[in-house]
């Protein structure tokens, strides 16, 4: 005789098996197939956030087709325009950063031999000999560095390629797509398109939300460092920009490279008046906007954030991190919808024939009346 709590936690056990059999071969294999998945996650993702500006230009009369060209020109015309200030700014201002961060290691320099610290000088310059040695000592591996760079940009040419045409289908015909993947599950269709249409909404409005805020942010942090004078305005924002896309993580990336591009430039006073900056405006952005424009959708602990995160960027690095929360917010808002009862069978709906089309109509029952009596 088996005890039965031994017994529930063996029926526990192997079914926990079977499921990370099933999570690790899947992670297998997305890993292995990462150049089809991540341009098909990242086409959801621009789907989402392009797909209003499309339904807005068929409501005006242009057709599915004519609209997704010009939703994807006015995309690509708006990154261009993007891409080409930031490399014009980085091209014209990174002389001036360089020449400021010389300056400022010169101070620092002064700081550290005069003041309270008063490190020898020969320390330091051993100090930059050492690291200088260790930069020529690596010097061998740039050549093969550099093929390894070039292997990543044909891959991700052909990615972006790639992306941009299932966007270019998502956009067109993603109702249709939609209904012809749920086409097959027979009497759980209801179920799954109510489930999938709380997915979709949730994800849209996460990257609306998202963008929105991350777009008030690298504003905001870009006037604070222009009126701090600090060169490459631009490319520092578009990298805060892209962090903020990463919850938690994210902020401290771009926001950590903010500051040492301001104490590069400007020195350690102007480093730490930024910093407080940046983290009186990360509170107001968690604890005002984020609640305000996404919390009604994404509704997750921070708890869950960090361990999503953490999952996310363990088995898919930096693009795993970026879409584990997303991940999570759609599973936790499609979950109660695929869990809801199924749609009512024919047999049970009492007010006539269900809205599916696929299935048939039940048969009105006819009554016979009783036959008159015949006459005297």
């Amino acid at each position: 005789m088996v005890p039965p709590l031994l017994s529930s936690a063996a029926a526990w056990a192997w079914r926990l098996i079977a499921i990370g059999i099933l999570v690790y071969g899947l992670s297998r294999v997305v890993g292995t197939l990462k150049i089809v998945f991540l341009p098909c996650a990242v086409a959801l993702f621009l789907t989402a956030l392009l797909r209003p500006l499309t339904v807005r230009f068929q409501r005006l009369g242009l057709s599915p087709l004519a609209a997704t060209w010009l939703t994807l020109l006015f995309a690509l015309a708006v990154l261009g325009g993007i891409g080409t200030y930031v490399g014009i700014q980085a091209n014209e201002e990174f002389p001036k950063l360089v020449s400021e961060v010389q300056d400022t290691s010169k101070s620092v320099q002064h700081w550290l031999e005069n003041g309270p610290l008063h490190v020898q000088h020969s320390k330091l310059t051993d100090a930059v000999d050492q690291g200088t040695k260790w930069i020529e000592a690596r010097r061998g591996k740039l050549a093969s560095t550099a093929l390894d760079w070039g292997t990543a940009t044909l891959e991700a040419l052909a990615a972006i390629v790639f992306l941009l045409f299932v966007t270019f289908f998502l956009l067109k015909d993603g109702p249709n797509i939609w209904r012809w993947t749920i086409s097959g599950s027979g009497r759980y269709r209801g179920r799954i398109d109510r489930a999938g249409r709380a997915a979709w909404e949730t994800l849209s409005q996460y990257v609306h939300g998202t963008c929105l805020v991350a777009a008030i942010h690298a504003v905001v942090l870009a006037i604070v460092l222009a009126v701090m004078g600090v060169p490459l305005v631009a490319p520092l924002a578009v990298v805060i920009f892209l962090g903020s896309f990463i919850p938690i993580v994210g902020i401290f990336v771009g926001g950590g490279l903010a500051v040492a591009v301001t104490f590069g430039a400007k020195g350690g006073v102007a480093a730490l008046i930024f910093l407080g900056i940046l983290l009186v405006e990360h509170q107001l952005e968690s604890h005002l906007l984020q609640p305000m424009v996404v919390g009604r959708w994404v509704r997750l602990h921070p708890l869950a954030v960090i361990l999503a995160i953490t999952v996310g960027g363990v088995l898919a690095g930096i693009p795993g991190a970026a879409v584990a929360v997303p991940i999570v917010a759609v599973v936790y808002r499609a979950w109660p919808a695929l869990r809801g009862d199924p749609e009512p069978t024919p047999a049970e709906d009492p007010e006539g024939p269900p809205d599916d089309p696929d299935t048939p109509a039940r048969a009105t029952p006819t009554v016979t009346p009783p036959p008159e009596p015949e006459g005297t």
